[in-house]
């Protein structure tokens, strides 16, 4: 991830946890007890002297927050709340507007109506707007990271150092992409062809809780820079710093109904919106079940979809490879608490050093501090969620029942975390190779060869990611032109530069996101052809 404003030809991780050895150091500090309250416009009240929150307000991590939706430009409540917990110790952090088909209906107003200004705004407005964004979260940085902290229980350090900058640097680079845009024109039988990208309407974008903001502003940057206007529906179990967005959108001159935000349960606000007539794009990052659902929805308007969806990706590690970087590689899995779709769960050993490379990942691995994500010495925080943590733990308990061996882990630890697991002697085509856990849970098996290595790496209905280690580089290039992948990475894990296609094969995904690819998305994609002839003469 960055840590200022990578140029574009800066190679930046794009990781929900950033890795130690690439992190810029902050000494700043964020603590839960602090006393000074933040209101939209960035007023703060001294501290000797709090104001009350105000209604549907609540103060988190000393940061206050608006609960209700963000449609039009204002704010609006609903009858009923949800309750936000925060899976560090499982406190209420506060009542979360709920949302019906009645705000859907209200926001995709709001987008339809606002559309016609958006898209008729030349690009070097927009891109200012969209700089002036950027802006506003790099001033509100720790802020954010407090928040998010408390919400999804990721490491404070990865969000101070790592995942807000990038935040603030989606806003600037899809702000910068937009205004070197193009395409050059091109002729046939003496005809101008000029390819142009069309602002397409209102969007709705769906985004999960493994990494809130980072994640919903890979989609809202483009999707606002193209011209288009934004529903964003945040994840229930993450809904807070969606929220402070729609501030700092307002607070950097965003006109009312470009961006809006609606909070909620999927079966209550989300398929009122992804069924909407006048939506003209959806963009889901979520599971394969509920991308099944969106997709059904989105039919009855044959509204184009970019889905972002699970993983079992594989590392595949070689005799000829580095062990130590590989071990590392492998234990760097468990970041996030394992709830990362890019995660490479499968660890796949060549068989003569299989055991060298096991000795080597276990003792890397036992030296990570599982804790509270606000302390700095804290490797893995919690799991999301109560039923997160259940969904994990039955994952191994059946495992370990079909006859896999723990090497590590394999128990909950106390509150929402679970130990980072470990599994060998499990079968290819068990629940626990085949499907995603989304938790710190690694299975190791052994090859013997590239054959069997490609085999077992794309035998999954997944194909999201792969890595692989060898120290051979002919080797890496015959290996990876034989995975089923969107992304491989060769002795690397995570390095995500936002001019690269991102997406992923078979049931990991549909379509392609960053630099022009979501520009394609998020755009009708027109080609003007001219003719030279038939031109009438002017005085």
């Amino acid at each position: 991830m960055p840590h200022d404003h990578p140029t574009d030809d800066r190679t930046v991780h794009d990781d929900p946890v950033v890795h130690d050895d690439s992190v810029v150091h902050d000494d700043a500090t964020i603590h839960d007890d602090a006393t000074v309250h933040h209101d939209p416009a960035g007023r703060s009240a001294p501290a000797d002297r709090p104001e009350p929150a105000p209604p549907h307000r609540v103060t988190v991590a000393g940061v206050a927050v608006d609960t209700r939706h963000y449609i039009g430009g204002r704010r609006v409540a609903s009858a009923h709340t949800f309750t936000d917990h925060s899976p560090i110790d499982g406190a209420s952090l506060g009542e979360i507007a709920r949302g019906t088909p009645a705000e859907a209906e209200a926001a995709v107003a709001a987008a339809k109506a606002a559309f016609p200004g958006w898209a008729a705004t030349p690009r070097a407005e927009r891109a200012r707007l969209l700089h002036a964004v950027a802006d506003g979260v790099e001033r509100r940085l720790e802020e954010l990271a407090a928040v998010e902290t408390a919400d999804n229980g990721a490491l404070l350090r990865s969000h101070l150092r790592g995942v807000m900058p990038r935040v603030a640097h989606n806003f600037r680079f899809f702000a910068d992409w937009l205004l070197s845009l193009g395409h050059e024109d091109f002729t046939t039988r003496d005809h101008t062809n000029h390819v142009s990208w069309d602002p397409a309407g209102p969007c709705v974008l769906i985004t999960p809780w493994n990494a809130p903001l980072m994640l919903a502003t890979w989609k809202v940057a483009p999707a606002l820079a193209a011209g288009n206007t934004v529903v964003l529906k945040p994840a229930e179990w993450s809904p807070l710093t969606a929220s402070l967005l729609a501030d700092i959108a307002a607070e950097a001159g965003l006109p009312a109904g470009v961006l809006n935000v609606v909070q909620g349960y999927g079966a209550e606000v989300g398929d009122a919106l992804t069924a909407h007539p006048d939506v003209r794009r959806i963009s889901f990052t979520g599971s394969v079940p509920t991308a099944r659902h969106i997709a059904a929805s989105a039919a009855a308007h044959l509204t184009p979809l970019s889905l972002e969806l699970g993983g079992k990706s594989p590392l595949l590690v070689f005799a000829d490879a580095d062990l130590d970087l590989a071990a590392g590689l492998a234990a760097e899995q468990y970041d996030n608490a394992g709830q990362v779709c890019l995660a490479a769960t499968r660890i796949l050993v060549e068989e003569s050093v299989a055991e060298e490379f096991t000795q080597r990942l276990v003792a890397r691995a036992s030296r990570l501090r599982q804790g509270d994500p606000r302390d700095e010495a804290t490797d893995i925080g919690p799991t999301i969620h109560p039923r997160q943590l259940d969904k994990i733990d039955g994952f191994v308990r059946r495992a370990l029942d079909a006859g896999a061996r723990t090497l590590l882990g394999g128990r909950r630890g106390t509150g929402q975390y679970y130990l980072p697991t470990l599994l060998t002697d499990v079968r290819q085509d068990s629940e626990i190779v085949q499907e995603e856990v989304f938790g710190p849970v690694l299975t190791l098996q052994t090859f013997t060869g590239e054959d069997e290595a490609v085999r077992l790496a794309n035998d999954t209905r997944f194909g999201l990611a792969a890595t692989l280690a060898t120290g051979d580089p002919e080797r890496a290039d015959r290996v990876t032109a034989r995975l089923v992948a969107g992304t491989v990475w060769v002795n690397c894990f995570f390095v995500r530069d936002l001019k690269a296609p991102f997406g992923g094969a078979r049931q990991s995904g549909v379509g392609r996101e960053g630099g022009t690819w979501s520009f394609d998305f998020y755009c009708d994609v027109k080609n003007t052809v001219t003719a030279p002839k038939g031109w009438q003469p002017h005085g």
